[in-house]
């Protein structure tokens, strides 16, 4: 040994360190873990859905199946303008609704009229599936396709024959468009149709008539590489809302063999996912940038609001969920300017509430380093590579990650990453951060899974602390971010008595200013200082202003109907009459129920305006709290005059309306009334149904 030079023998030693540190195996799986499929999937986060059928020509949500191919005739049809708009906002693919439940396919099916080439659109020789096909491959974006197992006009459904005809037309869509990186089906299966020209109800087995096992192996060979989503996966699922929003504890692992589509405690179930789920099928968030899923005019004024759309990004992509966010493609075939220029405000928030990372000249250090290897040390969580990552000791559970700044830093959001390659294990965690010596506690959360995002109070730390508290086995995370976003200005609240009395409210620090010729407002607009009255049907812009910051916020949008003074119940055929008034109190919390049991559908109201109005539509909106909202699924409406002679002047459903419970708008050619009449036909699965407003679109 004396006859080897130091420097070789300090080397050797290392290297033979080195060597023996770096054989420290990694923690064991604990639990269900992704395929390499799904975690691709996972990384995308944020793409485009896009509604676009018949439906958008006819002003439905869902259409009935009897809707002629020939009003489907956009005339500016452009699919590389979606997909300008959807990487303009950082999505990563766009999935299309190539079939919704009215069974009219986007492409020319060689298996049924009911399509496009039978549509005056490019004189039947379109095909927007392969436009948007090209068109995702020149923008680098993914393509993704919906075809919903229900077809309300084809005249085998319900029938064995109706299977193999859903197989040929997924076989079409999977051949003949390229790559397909997610297979979409949704949960509304069987009900009232057209079924191949003959109006009727077509019921079946949700959980065995599509004989899924067989359609999944079809696509698994079509498109190895898709991620197949329903209720129940099996690859990816449904959040079990449509507000955009997972849950604060939201699992990857599902109890996937308990679950079937369209099952109808899944929302409340299993949706969140389970601790001791058997399969790992992450989840997608799904929500439109408007009420609807579909194109309505009537809903240009009603997009999501910039505050809201931040919310739900934070509440998917924050929450260990993808975020399935949908664009509705109007009349023209093109996606609207309101909705593009929302998406522009949505993306710069974004962009920079992420801008600088304050984490990466950290010191970082942990309690437990698994074998004192290197391969796992806590730098590793600052290091930017998504396959490095740090972990403990087997049976290490409560640990703690400790971040030392430069400086004391203001920061008020935290990103955390566990490796899933390894499983998801983290049941209970807190962020801590050291000011002014003090070690104070700035978030208590469960969940973490792929990526979870903090939104904390604004602090200014000399040190940042991670404690993992509970876990299903030793701690693996990949990645761990902070960073010090803008106030995001709040959006003023609005409301409005049935007098027609209107507020508007701001927490201190901030000016209102406020419009109601259309235009929108700025600090040179009627600044808001007492409550006002608006009588007549009317639209109100309102933002809030910082005169510290000399910055606005986003505008607040609010259509009001004609105010309903003197308005007044006249008859109910069940339910308390006392308290129906809350049909026409102008107050979102409040509601009114009818039917039941003992009083089975079809149930009415009957209401008095008090004088004559020439209205062009109605208005409902369904309870909006509580574990059942008990909708109307079918409906009729009528309008009189003098209360005795009634006309109808609207009848249909309410399509989707469990899912999505918004304001439903039912508009009809102008009519002078005096009396409403509206006649709950069918609720959801329930003899009860429930109103909270009633109102009218006056002309």
């Amino acid at each position: 040994m004396k006859n080897i030079p130091t420097r070789f023998l300090s080397i050797s030693i290392f290297l033979v360190f080195s060597s023996c540190n770096n054989r420290v195996p990694p923690p064991a799986p604990v639990g269900p873990v992704p395929n390499a499929n799904q975690i691709v999937w996972n990384e995308m986060e944020f793409y485009a859905f896009i509604h676009f059928t018949t439906n958008t020509f006819t002003n439905k949500e869902w259409g009935y199946g009897d809707e002629s191919p020939q009003v489907f005739n956009p005339t500016a049809l452009d699919t590389r303008q979606w997909a300008r708009v959807v990487k303009e906002a950082g999505m990563k693919g766009i999935i299309l609704t190539a079939k919704h439940h009215d069974g009219f396919c986007l492409w020319p099916s060689k298996y049924t009229e009911h399509t496009v080439k039978n549509a005056p659109w490019k004189n039947g020789k379109g095909d927007v599936v392969k436009e948007l096909s090209e068109t995702c491959k020149e923008f680098g974006l993914k393509l993704g396709l919906y075809l919903s197992p229900w077809d309300r006009n084809h005249a085998d459904y319900g029938k064995p024959e109706y299977i193999t005809y859903y197989r040929n037309q997924l076989r079409e869509l999977l051949t003949q468009y390229g790559p397909v990186f997610q297979v979409w089906f949704d949960g509304a299966n069987g009900g009232d149709g057209y079924y191949g020209g003959a109006y009727g109800s077509r019921r079946v087995d949700k959980r065995a008539y599509y004989d899924w096992p067989n359609t999944i192996k079809t696509i698994r060979e079509l498109q190895p590489e898709a991620i197949i989503w329903s209720d129940a996966g099996p690859d990816a699922r449904w959040v079990g809302n449509e507000h955009g929003h997972a849950y604060p504890t939201t699992w990857s692992p599902l109890l996937r063999d308990e679950v079937y589509a369209g099952m109808p405690e899944y929302a409340q179930k299993y949706a969140s996912g389970q601790e001791k789920g058997t399969h790992w099928v992450p989840v997608e968030a799904d929500v439109s940038i408007r009420p609807g899923w579909f194109y309505h005019a009537t809903e240009d004024p009603m997009v999501r609001s910039l505050e809201n759309l931040v919310d739900i990004y934070y509440k998917s992509v924050g929450r260990n969920a993808n975020l399935l966010l949908n664009l509705p493609v109007d009349r023209r075939g093109l996606v609207h300017e309101n909705d593009q220029a929302r998406l522009k405000e949505m993306m710069a928030v974004i962009k920079e509430d992420f801008k600088t990372e304050l984490l990466t000249d950290t010191e970082v250090s942990a309690d437990n380093v698994r074998g004192n290897s290197r391969k796992y040390r806590p730098a590793h969580v600052i290091d930017g590579d998504k396959d490095t990552y740090w972990a403990t000791d087997d049976g290490v559970i409560k640990s703690q990650l400790n971040f030392k700044f430069k400086s004391p830093t203001p920061l008020n959001r935290i990103l955390l990453q566990e490796y899933i390659k390894l499983g998801q294990r983290i049941k209970k965690f807190s962020v801590e951060a050291k000011t002014n010596g003090t070690w104070r506690t700035i978030a208590n959360e469960t969940t973490i899974g792929y990526k979870r995002i903090l939104r904390t109070e604004r602090v200014t730390a000399s040190q940042l602390r991670i404690n993992i508290i509970e876990a299903k086995g030793s701690p693996v995370i990949s990645a761990i971010k902070a960073y010090n976003a803008p106030d995001l200005i709040p959006l003023p609240k609005v409301k409005r008595t049935r007098e027609g009395v209107v507020t508007i409210t701001i927490e201190k620090g901030y000016n209102l200013y406020y419009t109601l010729d259309g235009t929108t407002p700025t600090i040179n607009s009627i600044r808001y200082t007492e409550p006002f009255v608006i009588k007549k049907a009317s639209e109100l812009k309102t933002i809030a202003y910082n005169p510290k910051g000399n910055k606005a916020g986003g505008v607040k949008t609010v259509q009001f109907n004609a105010s309903k003074t003197g308005w007044k119940i006249l008859s109910a055929t069940s339910g308390n009459l006392a308290t129906a008034v809350n049909i026409i109190d102008a107050n979102p919390n409040t509601s009114w129920s009818f039917g039941g049991n003992e009083n089975k559908l079809p149930q009415e109201v009957k209401i008095d305006m008090g004088n004559i109005k020439k209205i062009s539509g109605f208005t409902y909106l369904p309870r909006q709290t509580g574990y059942k909202l008990y909708p109307i699924a079918s409906y009729r409406f009528y309008t009189s005059t003098d209360g005795r002679h009634w006309k109808k002047q609207s009848e249909g459903e309410f399509s989707n309306i469990l899912s999505n419970p918004v304001k439903q708008i039912k508009t009809f050619l102008p009519v002078k009334a005096r009396y409403l009449r509206l006649v709950a036909l069918s609720g959801v699965a329930s003899q009860t149904v429930a109103i909270n407003e009633i109102g009218i679109l006056e002309k």
